[in-house]
């Protein structure tokens, strides 16, 4: 029979996933979420006649399901380019719920700087990260 090993296992190097693909795929998330919520006051605005268009309600429930599962589907893509241009392009049909809901074009504004920010700390940490472990290769990247 083979006796157990006294030698410790080596340590497995596993890299950390980059800082702007988790903060941008939150922020679609967190988006996401917002767009179902604007969802609801639109469908309640159209039924109480706040809002004065020709919308249906299904309409309105189609255009915001829709918007949050595009921007669902762009936060786990965030690991490819394009999926960043996707998240980036979905910035604008997101601010224009303010025509249906007043409000979302101050919330939109919000999100769109965090979008902003997350892309820019995201990208600053990344390259922080990239420059530690090429000066200390021998220690585990950023564990």
């Amino acid at each position: 029979m083979n006796a157990p090993s006294t030698e410790p296992e080596p340590r497995r190097i596993v890299a950390k996933k980059s800082a702007r693909m988790q903060f941008l795929s939150t922020t679609l998330v967190l988006e996401a979420f917002v767009v179902l919520f604007a969802t609801v006051v639109a469908v309640k605005f159209v039924q109480i006649e706040y809002i004065r268009t020709d919308v249906s309600i299904t309409t309105v429930w189609i255009i915001g399901g829709v918007l949050a599962l595009f921007l669902l589907v762009a936060s786990r893509m965030q690991k490819n380019p394009y999926g960043i241009y996707f998240g980036a392009v979905l910035q604008v049909p997101f601010a224009a719920l303010g025509f249906f809901v007043d409000m979302m074009f101050f919330v939109a504004a919000v999100f769109v700087a965090l979008w902003i920010a997350s892309w820019w700390l995201g990208r600053k940490i990344d390259t922080e990260r990239a420059e530690y472990d090429r000066l200390h290769p021998d220690e585990a990247p950023n564990m």
